[in-house]
C-alpha cells in the first residue's frame, strides 16, 4: 500500500492569497521528477486551515489530475468537527484519491473515547483508506497507543501518522496492532530513525525540498540498510532543523521559493513571510546543499 517518502505538500499563493496553479503545476513536476514515493494534497502543511471547502476540494482535485496516477495521492480531509471531516472526505471520495489523511481534532481536546468515534465515523462514512495523524503539539490532544490499537481494528483505518518525535511510541503502538498497520513519521528530525525501528515510510515537510534525498533515504530503510539511511540522512540534518524555525509552512515556501519552483512565498493569514534573520539561516542551509 502506502510505503516511503510522502511529501507534506504546500500549496503555493499568489499576493492575493489566491492558489497559485502554475507554481502548484511546477512543484508537483519536481516531485515527480525526482522520486517522491507519493503526494499529501492540502494537509496542515498545505494550509488547510484557511482553505475553504471548496477551495480545498478544488486543489486536490487538480493535484490528483496532475500526478495522473504516478504516485498515490492522500488528501487531506481532517477537522475539529466531526461532520465537517466527513463532508470533506465525502466530497473527495470521488476525486481519485488513493487515501486520506485526518489530524486529531484541534482545540475541543476530545477524550480517547471521543477520538475513536470521531475517527470511525469518518472511516464509516467512505471505503477509502484513512491514515491517522497524531500530532499533539499542534492539536493539544495526544492520541495514545491503546486508541491507536482500537481504531486500527476499522476496515478503513490503515495506518497512523505519528508527529510525537517519540521513538517509544513507535513501539509501544506496533505492539497492539496488526503487522499490516502502517506507521508514517510525522517528525523530520526523526524520521529516519523511526524508519530504521520499523516505520513504513516519513510523510515530509522536507521532502518538499529535497526530494530525491529523503526518497533514498527512506528506500534504504525500507530495505534495512540501516547504515546506508542514516549516512544519507546526514545530508539533510540541519535542513530538517532549519524549515521550523518558524511555524510550518513558512520556512518550506521561502525555501522552494529561493530554488525557483514555486513564483513567491507568500501565505494566506494569519499565517506571514519569515522573520529577516529565519530568511538568512534558511538561505545558508540551501547554500551548503547547493540548492541555491
Amino acid at each position: 500500500m502506502f510505503k516511503g517518502s510522502y511529501v507534506a505538500l504546500v500549496t503555493p499563493m499568489l499576493a492575493d492569497g489566491t492558489v497559485d496553479v502554475t507554481s502548484l503545476k511546477r512543484l508537483v513536476e519536481f516531485h515527480i521528477n525526482n522520486g517522491t514515493h507519493g503526494i499529501v494534497a492540502v494537509g496542515t502543511t498545505g494550509e488547510s486551515a484557511t482553505l475553504p471547502f471548496q477551495e480545498h476540494i478544488d486543489v486536490v482535485k487538480l493535484i490528483v489530475k496532475l500526478v495522473d496516477k504516478k504516485v498515490p495521492v492522500i488528501a487531506g480531509s481532517g477537522a475539529n468537527s466531526t461532520s465537517e471531516a466527513i463532508f470533506l472526505s465525502e466530497q473527495m471520495a470521488g476525486l481519485g484519491v488513493d487515501g486520506y489523511l485526518s489530524v486529531v481534532p484541534y482545540y475541543n481536546k476530545p477524550q480517547q473515547a471521543g477520538m475513536v468515534a470521531h475517527f470511525n465515523a469518518i472511516a464509516d462514512a467512505t471505503d477509502i483508506p484513512l491514515i491517522l495523524y497524531n500530532v499533539p503539539g499542534r492539536t493539544v490532544a495526544d492520541m495514545m497507543p491503546e486508541t491507536v490499537a482500537e481504531l486500527s481494528k476499522h476496515k478503513n483505518i490503515v495506518g497512523i501518522k505519528d508527529a510525537t518525535g517519540d521513538l517509544l511510541r513507535l513501539e509501544e503502538t506496533k505492539d497492539l496492532v496488526s503487522d499490516d498497520f502502517l506507521f508514517f513519521s510525522g517528525d523530520d528530525e526523526t524520521g529516519c530513525n523511526f524508519m530504521c525501528r520499523g516505520g513504513d515510510g516519513i510523510i515530509s515537510v522536507t521532502a518538499n525540498v529535497t526530494p530525491k534525498i529523503m526518497s533514498d533515504m527512506c528506500e534504504a530503510a525500507l530495505r534495512g540498510d540501516v547504515e546506508a539511511s542514516q549516512q544519507i540522512n546526514k545530508q539533510v540534518i540541519e535542513l530538517h532543523r532549519a524549515l521550523f524555525i518558524e511555524p510550518n509552512p513558512v520556512m518550506p515556501k521561502w525555501a522552494l521559493y529561493k530554488m525557483g519552483i514555486i513564483e513567491n512565498a507568500f501565505l494566506r493569514l494569519p499565517m506571514v513571510l519569515p522573520e529577516l534573520s529565519s530568511k538568512k539561516a534558511i538561505e545558508e542551509t540551501l547554500s551548503a546543499l547547493n540548492l541555491i
